[in-house]
């Protein structure tokens, strides 16, 4: 399809509004007849995996799973914008049931990126008649996120001419979701060439789905080990015939699915704010209702609301990056989970406070959002591997383009502060100026070598590209007249100001934290920074707040 991204046309893969609408009216349909209210919360109590809900989701009366198929392989070839709002709603029902119906989507993508056409007409097709459900089996007892220390072995076994016929594995996998009823699961396990992913399915000698792990959230979902003991799979069970692909073939899967879990984190926190949201408008207190009180709506509601607005505009303009062929979006891919997870998690917590002691009571629901959303700081790689992803990346990408990069996106905000578009442009570009220096000085000094300056940077690196990007979105808004634009204007003035506070609280800890440098050389940092415009950056975002409370409660301004 074609679609305008900043003005200008490009060729976007997906489905038209129309049907992506099909689909997200479907999943609301699950919600009054299969995902009730009820059934949610008797799933979370008593820890059932839904089985049966989920194979008729995958039925040929709903088949849910052929948005992220491939048309060629007979589904609908929903790209990554589809499929970000799909997995949102899902989320927004249920996360455990959001995270097994990703779990197929994830099983399933080793073999849509590298699969030989044969495996994709044989286990593709399979997902799309609905036979199947798939796990994703990479992550090991003794490895976590790290896919280097990678143990699981697959050996080569020849016959007497020296051909190769096929791979015994060994090895163990952990937190593998849908892994006890899987039908089959794509397995990565070390070649003597490297790292390859495997089809394994289920009833193979040697193969052991083991028991489902008892959970502090998202218990709808199953997560078991799996044992690999001498398990044979036919070499036509090597995905993409060539072994040692894996990696190449995992890191194409991570950045496209770390997208896909900040959409479900924000399905989750949009579940939370929207109850906090309406509990607000209802009780009253001390003669009012909360919602009219500052001290719910801008410590629970509004700053949450904000860092939900503010990830959607990211994760939207990732998602269109990818859906036009973008290649080698890893690290866009992990800021967009690092925050939105964060953001989540944090909105949930918020959310229970919010509902004071109701919000500690089941049927409330929001402790149960809070208990399963945390996962998503944790699954496909934790906070911790995000922020060392980001910050190691994009301080080699700084350093390669002579600080351009980030350059680029303070000159672009200052032009759109220098329009009279008010949407924060001026303390993002000075973020952005600031945070350039600091990666420099930190290369300089060897200021690398310290984990929590990288932290440190990977937090501000993320704040910077994310308001970049709501900053745009809140342009475009104001440009189309789009009935939005006043609360996403103020929003990302609001974010604005945050970025602006970060950038602040970073200068100092980077600059002094390690006493490397000596105190003229510090001032001089400062000074060229603007720390102390960046510290003074909240001038008006009081006012900003009220406006968008009154729009969010629907407030009489």
């Amino acid at each position: 399809m074609v679609a305008e991204q900043n003005g200008a046309e490009m060729n976007l893969y997906g489905l038209d509004l129309e049907s992506r609408q099909m689909v997200i009216d479907m999943v609301a349909q699950l919600r009054k007849k299969l995902l009730t209210r009820e059934t949610i919360l008797e799933l979370d109590q008593k820890e059932l995996f839904p089985e049966e809900i989920i194979r008729e989701m995958l039925g040929p009366e709903i088949g849910l799973q052929l948005l992220f198929i491939p048309e060629a392989y007979g589904g609908m070839g929903g790209g990554a914008r589809d499929c970000c709002e799909v997995t949102r709603e899902m989320a927004r029902i249920c996360l455990g049931v959001g995270t097994a119906f990703f779990a197929i989507h994830l099983g399933a993508d080793p073999l849509i990126v590298g699969g030989t056409e044969a495996q994709k007409e044989r286990w593709l097709s399979a997902i799309v008649e609905g036979q199947s459900l798939v796990a994703y089996a990479v992550t090991e007892p003794g490895a976590g996120s790290n896919l280097a220390a990678l143990a699981t072995k697959a050996e080569p076994v020849q016959d007497d001419a020296g051909e190769v016929t096929g791979y015994v594995i060994n090895g163990t996998k952990q937190f593998i979701s849908t892994g006890g009823y899987a039908d089959f699961v794509t397995v990565l396990a070390k070649t003597p060439e490297g790292p390859a992913f495997f089809v394994v399915e289920k009833g193979t000698e040697g193969f052991d789905q083991g028991k489902g792990e008892e959970k502090h959230g998202i218990r709808a979902s199953n997560t078991s080990p799996l044992t690999f003991r001498d398990v044979f799979v036919p070499k036509e069970n090597l995905i993409g015939g060539i072994p040692g692909q894996g990696m190449k073939q995992a890191n194409k899967v991570f950045g496209y699915t770390r997208v896909m879990v900040a959409a479900m984190a924000l399905g989750a926190a949009d579940a939370a704010l929207d109850i906090a949201i309406q509990y607000a408008k209802e009780r009253i207190q001390f003669g009012a209702p909360l919602s009219e009180k500052q001290g719910y709506t801008h410590k629970l509601v509004v700053p949450h609301a904000v860092h939900l607005e503010a990830a959607t505009a990211f994760m939207e303009e990732i998602a269109v990056l990818l859906d036009a062929g973008g290649k080698d979006l890893q690290v866009e891919g992990s800021i967009a989970k690092l925050f939105a997870s964060e953001s989540a998690n944090r909105a949930a917590d918020d959310a229970i406070q919010a509902l004071g002691g109701y919000g500690y009571i089941s049927e409330f629901e929001v402790e149960k959002i809070k208990r399963d959303v945390k996962i998503t700081c944790i699954y496909e790689g934790t906070s911790e591997i995000q922020q060392n992803i980001i910050s190691t990346f994009r301080w080699k990408k700084t350093r390669k383009t002579k600080g351009e990069f980030y350059h680029a996106m303070g000159q672009e905000m200052q032009a759109l502060e220098n329009t009279g578009v008010a949407v924060g442009g001026h303390l993002l570009g000075l973020s952005a100026n600031a945070l350039n220096q600091l990666i420099n000085v930190a290369h300089e000094n060897r200021l690398t070598r310290n984990q929590h300056v990288m932290f440190q940077l990977a937090d501000l690196m993320t704040h910077v590209e994310i308001g970049v990007s709501f900053a745009r979105k809140a342009d475009t808004l104001q440009k189309t007249g789009d009935r939005r634009a006043e609360k996403i204007m103020a929003m990302s003035r609001i974010f604005a100001a945050e970025v602006a506070r970060l950038a602040a609280a970073a200068i100092p800890t980077v600059l002094q934290g390690t006493d490397t440098l000596d105190n003229h050389k510090v001032d001089d940092l400062f000074a060229s920074m603007a720390f102390d415009e960046l510290a003074r950056g909240s001038k008006g975002v009081i006012n900003d707040m009220d406006k968008v409370a009154d729009i969010l409660f629907e407030r009489q301004s």
